[in-house]
């Protein structure tokens, strides 16, 4: 569950039940742009700034080494939000980037007081807050998605925890971030 995969579960569920039709075709492009963007570009990002001794290890631990790549992923859902809300069938998925752009936009202003958030967890209560967001708007049941996602962030949250990766206050953090990303958003757009 780490957070480079949740954008393309949470396409994968978008797409399971949304009302509209999308033919085969659009479908298996929307999916593969956005693994490429959110998947394969922060995996490169990441060995380059390895490579150039900007971050140690791929984990990313403190603060100072998150920044850059933070920064990078703030301008790749930037561009996929901004792609994806300009294409009528996708306007709502571009939506989801943009609320988790806010979320991460949060973070990356909090490293400035030395604050550490989960993005696990953010990524996790952004995708939860965003279904809940639009099975309400389109009266469509996501209680099955609703609970497996409540579960899922909660065994993220305690694997976290348990590996000392974060604290109980970074965990809160990254949920409460989530979830404002995702209603600041939809209250603007």
């Amino acid at each position: 569950m780490h957070p480079i995969v949740i954008p393309t579960i949470g396409v994968l569920i978008f797409l399971s039940i949304t009302p509209d039709v999308i033919d085969k075709n659009r479908r298996y492009l929307l999916i593969s742009i956005v693994f490429f963007t959110t998947y394969i570009l922060p995996i490169i990002s990441l060995t380059i700034l390895k490579a150039l001794g900007l971050i140690t290890n791929f984990k990313v631990s403190n603060i100072k080494e998150r920044k850059i790549p933070l920064f990078i992923m703030v301008i790749i859902f930037y561009a996929l939000g901004s792609l994806l809300y300009n294409i009528p069938v996708f306007r709502e998925l571009g939506v989801l980037f943009f609320g988790i752009n806010v979320a991460l936009l949060i973070i990356y202003f909090l490293f400035y007081f030395k604050i550490k958030s989960s993005l696990h967890i953010m990524s996790m209560s952004s995708a939860l807050a965003f279904f809940l967001i639009y099975g309400s708007v389109h009266s469509i049941s996501i209680l099955p998605i609703a609970i497996a996602l409540i579960i899922l962030t909660g065994v993220l949250a305690s694997s976290r925890l348990h590996l000392k990766a974060h604290t109980p206050l970074e965990i809160y953090f990254g949920f409460f971030i989530g979830l404002i990303g995702q209603v600041t958003i939809h209250a603007f757009l």
